[in-house]
């Protein structure tokens, strides 16, 4: 409902009173929720990051870390797989007010220590923190974030799972000095 309604509107036409009437609720059972209206579109992003560790931590053992992160980066994109035009708008929506998009960045900033427990653990299990685990997972969501501008850049008609394998193989021609 609320979504629907960012997309109907405009994100900032949209008020908290607008997302309770939406939600059949009043707007102080909405607040108790939710204690702004970013926080309510950002909530979707709050389980991604330790999805994403689980399906690291659930790839084969011997896979390269780096191809690791890529197929686990897929739990991510899946949404956009099965509802592009739904996918597209909500990613729309999360990239063009400074909020949102700030609010996006931050909470994936905070999958990063997730991502690179879950690195660390296929190492080595219970192994001391090394700088590897957390500077491949802040390169993997780039990686991931510079797709996704891309895709949305091209209203979703370039392949998102193309352009995220591009990103990532950039990294890897450019480490091993072909790029």
């Amino acid at each position: 409902m609320a979504f629907d309604l960012f997309r109907r509107k405009g994100f900032d036409q949209v008020t908290v009173n607008d997302l309770a009437e939406a939600a059949g609720v009043s707007r102080s059972t909405f607040l108790r929720y939710f204690r702004t209206k970013e926080e309510a579109v950002l909530c979707a992003f709050d389980t991604q990051g330790e999805q994403v560790a689980d399906a690291l931590r659930a790839r084969p053992a011997d896979e390269e870390d780096w191809t690791a992160l890529r197929r686990a980066l897929d739990t991510v994109i899946e949404q956009h797989r099965q509802d592009l035009a739904g996918a597209l708008a909500m990613t729309r929506l999360v990239q063009e007010p400074p909020a949102l998009c700030a609010g996006r960045l931050e909470k994936q900033s905070g999958w990063r220590p997730a991502l690179a427990q879950a690195l660390a653990d296929r190492a080595s299990p219970a192994g001391p923190a090394a700088l590897g685990p957390s500077v491949r997972a802040a390169a993997a969501l780039d990686c991931l974030n510079i797709a996704l501008d891309h895709w949305t850049a091209s209203d979703g008609q370039l392949d998102l799972d193309a352009l995220l394998d591009e990103a990532f193989a950039a990294l890897t021609l450019r480490q091993a000095g072909q790029g």
